[in-house]
């Protein structure tokens, strides 16, 4: 251990601490714009900066190392003009657009130019504005809010797809993909990490909130709303409720007060996609079909492999995502069955993932969805509306979509697809005596591996959230150092609780707790107090199967419910 003090304030860590750790042992808040907890420390901002003895000026406190008798000061007049005069001149060359920017009152920058009086004119304005990338379906970068921190770099590098970096020395740096191309035309896989990662409005998803407004004042529109498992676990984080609050009753009764429409639980097409997933892995198993089976609900994860590991996009499960099989089941069944004209049917997912809104555009899915909304469009439109969430009452969603299965909420998390797979095949394979709970696949970590014994069947799987870390898995199957039967992938880490459309969280929470965990957590809770826990006795998964699909992987479930993938260039 390390003996130091901080602000006169003795302190006791590790050998290899940073100040900035050692700060925040303490209790003692050292301001920070470029370092993001697991993603980026490169003390590049100078926000950080404190004055520390043994040292030449001042230092970043992100990257400096404690030793041994260092006393550290981290509000001295000195400390607290760089401070303000580094602020003052980022904001000198960022475009100042605070009243209509997305990250209006949630911006990291913004909170610190309060916070040291900063002037926003102090150096003048002296910038061009850049033209702003708007071709992807997901994302959109304004440069000229760039504040060059580079934390969207680390996060893209982290993935391990670089579809941005940083180009040019000195003032004329600025970030950028190769050969000044859009976003639309690189390998980027949509999963909206960057923007997550941006500390101001520079990124942000490509919003579809004015589509869904029209739709739902359209008199000859009939608008439905559904929402991903992990929404629950999160939307109330961005009316400021702690983070993993359940709030899937007053989100429910707030998209109900939107306007005259139906809210549906997307946990029905999770279960489904389990119904379809597990027999197909059976079906492989059985049959010396292509293994290690992948799963297919993450559509970052698809178009990463359809980029960089063509050659194993036989060995993907062929189903659709959840979010594509409940609007296919939405303009077929659900019309029929009512009387409804597919084309007067608006179908509005509600997601937390940016790269769902690539994923409706694909050709080969049917273009049965008309608009994926993030967690955070969501939060607009209910602020827009007026609406007083936090007071709202709890509702129900809508019939026949209103019950899912625990297994189905699960799917929000890392490993929650798997265990939720492993529920419904142990149960096939070994009756009803199979096990409720996969424990080994829970968890945050980027790489969780398992073998079980399923009804004398030995099932060795794996789970990855990050692609950085699918990388690795999928290397080590290539390698042939690892024998696995099915592998989770999820482009996020952390999986769908941590996807780029999920609420703007400050810094000094997202640095100083695990969400990840927190949210999980949310999800876990709400599969143990359901009274059904495995995908294979949802109600409402056992009528669409008895009155439209028959049984899993039919004809007509193959037609629908499972879709195909495409080779996609590198660079």
């Amino acid at each position: 251990m390390i003996n130091l003090k901080i602000n006169g304030m003795p302190v006791s860590v590790p050998e290899g601490s940073t100040i900035l750790q050692a700060a925040k042992a303490a209790n003692i808040r050292i301001p920070t714009l470029c370092y993001l907890k697991d993603v980026q420390c490169v003390g590049s901002c100078r926000m950080c900066l404190v004055e520390a003895t043994g040292a030449r000026g001042l230092v970043a406190a992100c990257v400096y190392p404690v030793s041994e008798g260092m006393e550290v000061r981290t509000n001295t007049p000195k400390v607290r003009q760089s401070r303000k005069t580094t602020l003052e001149l980022i904001l000198s060359t960022h475009k100042k657009k605070c009243l209509s920017c997305v990250r209006s009152m949630n911006c990291e920058l913004q909170k610190l130019a309060l916070e040291y009086n900063a002037e926003e004119d102090a150096f003048g304005t002296d910038h061009d504005l850049k033209p702003i990338d708007d071709f992807s379906a997901s994302v959109v970068r304004d440069n000229s809010k760039c504040v060059m921190c580079t934390r969207c770099v680390a996060a893209c590098t982290q993935q391990t797809i670089a579809a941005i970096g940083p180009k040019n020395r000195g003032y004329a740096k600025e970030i950028g993909s190769p050969y000044d191309v859009s976003l639309a035309f690189t390998p980027c896989v949509n999963c909206g990490q960057c923007i997550v990662a941006c500390p101001v409005g520079a990124l942000y998803e490509k919003s579809s909130v004015a589509d869904v407004w029209g739709a739902i004042v359209d008199p000859d529109k009939q608008v439905v709303f559904y929402t991903a498992p992990s929404v629950r676990a999160t939307l109330g984080e961005a009316f400021g409720l702690p983070v993993g609050t359940n709030t899937e009753g007053k989100m429910v009764t707030a998209i109900k007060q939107l306007g005259d429409v139906k809210c549906f639980n997307m946990d029905v097409t999770a279960d489904l996609t389990i119904m379809e997933e597990a027999n197909e892995l059976l079906s492989r198993l059985k049959n010396g079909g292509k293994t290690p089976m992948f799963t297919s609900c993450c559509p970052g994860w698809i178009k990463f492999a359809e980029h960089y590991y063509p050659e194993i996009l036989p060995n993907l499960s062929t189903c659709k995502s959840p979010q594509e099989m409940f609007s296919a089941v939405l303009k077929t069944y659900y019309c029929e069955k009512h009387g409804i004209n597919p084309e007067n049917l608006y179908v509005v997912s509600v997601i937390p993932c940016t790269a769902k809104k690539f994923e409706v555009s694909r050709e080969e899915l049917g273009h049965y969805t008309d608009a994926a909304i993030t967690t955070r469009e969501l939060a607009k439109m209910i602020k827009e509306a007026g609406i007083d969430f936090v007071n709202l009452p709890d509702s129900q969603f809508d019939a026949p979509f209103e019950d899912a299965s625990g297994a189905g909420a699960i799917f929000g998390a890392t490993g929650g697809v798997m265990e939720a797979a492993l529920r419904t095949a142990a149960y096939k394979l070994g009756g009803s005596g199979a096990p409720l709970e996969f424990k080994e696949v829970r968890g945050t970590d980027g790489i969780k591996e398992a073998e079980y014994n399923v009804g004398g069947t030995v099932v060795k799987v794996a789970v990855a959230s990050g692609l950085g870390n699918a990388r690795e898995v999928i290397e080590a199957v290539k390698r042939g150092e690892k024998d696995y039967t099915f592998i989770e992938i999820m482009a996020c880490r952390g999986g769908c609780i941590n996807g780029g459309g999920q609420p703007y969280v400050h810094d000094e929470i997202r640095n100083n707790i695990d969400l990840k965990a927190v949210r999980a957590q949310a999800l876990y809770d709400y599969d143990s107090d359901s009274k059904v826990r495995v995908s294979h006795e949802n109600p409402a998964v056992e009528l669409l199967y008895k009155e439209y699909f028959g049984s899993p992987n039919s004809h007509k479930a193959h037609e629908l419910l499972h879709t195909t993938y495409v080779k996609r260039e590198k660079y």
